[in-house]
């Protein structure tokens, strides 16, 4: 079974389907054109939110996608991305420069999480 969470036109924000949630990439709508650290709290957020909707929690994560807008920032989001993950185990995970969308997105961050036992 597939099941589609807070679904729109283009997409949905998670796909969940044989024990494994997949979200789409996840940017800082509120705090657009806000510094790095700000930018990536809404995003962590972001996916803490998406991840509960879909019944699993950061604890879970397989895989990671970032994309930074500029790799100044790298090093920074090193240290964000290991005080979010706390004690977690640290899911396989991919870190890019990119062309963002919309101007003034720093980051997006895009994963994949268990689900269940």
């Amino acid at each position: 079974m597939i099941k589609h969470i807070d679904s729109g036109d283009l997409l949905s924000q998670v796909t969940v389907s044989n024990g494994t949630a997949y979200l789409s990439g996840q940017v800082a709508f509120d705090s657009r054109g806000a510094d790095f650290p700000t930018q990536a709290a809404e995003v962590f957020g972001r996916i803490d939110a998406l991840l509960e909707k879909a019944g699993t929690d950061r604890s879970r994560l397989l895989t990671a996608t970032v994309w930074l807008a500029d790799l100044g920032h790298f090093a920074g989001f090193n240290e964000l991305w290991r005080h979010w993950l706390g004690v977690h185990g640290r899911p396989a995970r991919a870190t890019v420069k990119a062309d963002l969308v919309l101007p003034g997105l720093l980051i997006e961050i895009q994963v994949t999480a268990a689900v269940g036992d």
